[in-house]
């Protein structure tokens, strides 16, 4: 979120929506909010103060070169969206980050990469650092920095920010999923692609949270493989909202937001079954039609598309290859989990020493190898529709 585009701070300082200036004055002077205490908090073991998002962002600034990146990376993805650039979108990296330094190697790799490919592939990294459990788990790089339960938000904050400035200083755009509404504030400036996750497509506050967001978005269809939720999610985003948040100072404040027209279903399959082919596409696409949205879908090749399974993404990106060399353009993006080395890790909290370098620690990844191979079959499939059309 940006505070120019996203926060009425006029509103705000003005009395907000409902006058936010005249409930602030009465509850000045009206009663001690303290006297009825052992109402509230009654689960609550602690709060502890967070660094505000202006904070986080002086000790991590974004310059003009790496504002240009952002600014461009958005772009190409629009475009790609809209079906001005032919090129395919792909977002490929790590489930999720929990070593930087394993992440900036990649990026590294991925980058050089990239550039290689770059005529046919607007490649975007996928930079994740806040997962959604079904149950319990590590809850990402923000939530829990060290990997041992000792929950030191502000400093996975700065570790995530810094990572997301050094990865794009590469020239690489990024890719984030959201999931906490107060964590854009804190890094929105730096990412180029935004995601919500299965978990939370049906959410009211992830699809107010959407169309605040300054670049596209695209949202899952349900962990049980329902495409309509996606499709509602995608016709909520593009309208204006209004809805509690905080501005950059950490302050309390109302958002008012314009909408976001370049939110897009993301195809990840689900308990019903995969929907990566092209029956499912096209019934996507139908549905997309009759909410009055643009026909264009992303497929994840990972989740209910592999059946948890990393390597049946090579069978996704095979399948969709060769329909987008026959001529296919309703596929306008790839998701792909991969890292440097492929499956994936248990992480005991407390023994971060003892995980094998460049491996994921959540869902299980591709290795760089044939991550390489799956982006030069994309990029002939890319190729190959340029040569059908002509």
């Amino acid at each position: 979120m940006t505070t120019a585009a996203d926060v009425d701070a006029q509103a705000v300082s003005n009395g907000g929506v409902h006058g936010a200036s005249v409930v602030t004055q009465a509850a000045a002077s009206g009663p001690d909010v303290n006297a009825a205490a052992d109402l509230d908090d009654r689960r609550t073991l602690s709060i502890s103060p967070l660094l505000s998002p202006a904070d986080v962002r002086r000790a991590h600034p974004i310059d003009d070169t790496l504002a240009g990146i952002v600014r461009a990376g958005r772009k190409a993805t629009v475009d790609v969206l809209r079906g001005d650039d032919d090129r395919l979108m792909v977002i490929v990296g790590p489930c999720s980050v929990h070593d930087p330094e394993a992440a900036m190697e990649y990026a590294r790799r991925l980058a050089a990469k990239a550039a290689e490919v770059s005529d046919r592939l607007h490649v975007v990294m996928r930079v994740y650092f806040e997962k959604p459990r079904t149950t319990l788990g590590w809850k990402g790089l923000i939530n829990d920095p060290h990997l041992d339960g000792s929950f030191d938000v502000n400093t996975g904050l700065g570790l995530g920010r810094r990572l997301l400035v050094d990865i794009t200083a590469l020239g690489l755009p990024v890719a984030c999923e959201f999931l906490d509404p107060i964590t854009p504030q804190y890094i929105a400036d730096l990412v180029s692609y935004g995601a919500i996750g299965a978990r939370t497509a049906a959410s009211q506050v992830h699809r107010q949270l959407s169309s605040a967001l300054s670049m596209p978005v695209g949202i899952k269809n349900g962990t049980d493989g329902d495409v309509q939720v996606a499709v509602d999610g995608v016709r909520a985003a593009g309208a204006s909202h209004v809805f509690p948040g905080t501005d950059l100072d950490g302050r309390s404040a109302l958002i008012r937001t314009a909408g976001n027209p370049d939110c897009h279903v993301i195809l990840r399959g689900g308990s019903n079954g995969t929907n990566y082919d092209a029956a499912s596409v096209a019934e996507a696409c139908l549905r997309l039609e009759k909410a009055h949205l643009p026909q264009r879908v992303v497929v994840d090749a990972s989740h209910g598309n592999s059946n948890k399974d990393h390597n049946r993404q090579v069978d996704v990106v095979t399948d969709i290859a060769g329909r987008l060399a026959a001529g296919d353009r309703s596929v306008v993006g790839v998701m792909l989990e991969s890292f440097l080395v492929a499956g994936r890790q248990d992480l005991t909290l407390g023994h971060a020493a003892d995980l094998t370098y460049g491996q994921s620690i959540t869902d299980a990844c591709l290795d760089w190898d044939t991550t390489a191979t799956q982006l030069d079959r994309l990029a002939a499939a890319v190729s190959a529709r340029r040569s059908a059309s002509r």
